[in-house]
């Protein structure tokens, strides 16, 4: 089992990292949030978890361990395979996760794309007291913030337009969320309240 992975940045796709450690270049499946906070050439730690299967190998890349493990976790829920936990990922931090599963927040789970009704009561009757623990817990602040700050919003407007959506939409999208008083300013806070932006 691959548990971390250190080494230089090769290349940065959407939603995709290749990391090059011992003259191997490793390609690591993340959230746009994580591919986006990375340079080509720059030095990065991620945690990982390598997930075998009978006709490939593959390793998903996580800024931290919580991250990580919640990625896990949900997995064990039946119909949950690695591809929805890291589209739950990519819409809500971890700590939103617990907390709506904890709360039996229906709602909230079913803004992840390919998660429906059933799909998100199913994991709230599987996770609900495994999660409870966590919800208490206050979510610490995204420190992970970047000094320039329009450098900040054109990656996360060009991860939306990968994404899908228009330059329009992306650049309002981001617009709404950094125009507010108390807006984040670390790209993967900005990424995740826009993609909320934009599913309402």
């Amino acid at each position: 089992m691959i548990a971390t992975l250190a080494g230089t940045i090769a290349h940065v796709g959407l939603d995709h990292l290749v990391v090059e450690t011992g003259g191997v270049g490793l390609h690591v499946l993340t959230t746009p949030a994580i591919a986006a906070e990375h340079r080509t050439g720059q030095h990065a730690a991620l945690h990982t978890t390598l997930v075998v299967r009978e006709e490939s190998l593959t390793l998903y890349g996580f800024s931290d361990a919580d991250g990580k493990s919640l990625f896990e976790q949900v997995q064990t829920v039946s119909g949950v395979g690695p591809r929805l936990a890291m589209a739950m990922l990519s819409v809500l931090a971890p700590t939103d996760v617990r907390r709506a599963i904890s709360q039996s927040d229906i709602r909230t789970l079913t803004k992840v794309p390919g998660i429906g009704k059933k799909g998100a009561e199913r994991m709230v009757l599987e996770l609900r007291d495994k999660m409870a623990a966590f919800a208490a817990t206050a979510q610490a602040p995204d420190n992970a913030a970047t000094p320039n700050q329009d450098a900040v919003v054109e990656q996360v407007t060009s991860a939306l337009v990968g994404l899908g959506w228009s330059s329009k939409q992306a650049g309002d999208a981001v617009a709404t969320v950094t125009g507010q008083p108390d807006s984040p300013t670390a790209v993967s806070a900005i990424l995740r309240a826009s993609l909320k932006e934009l599913g309402r």
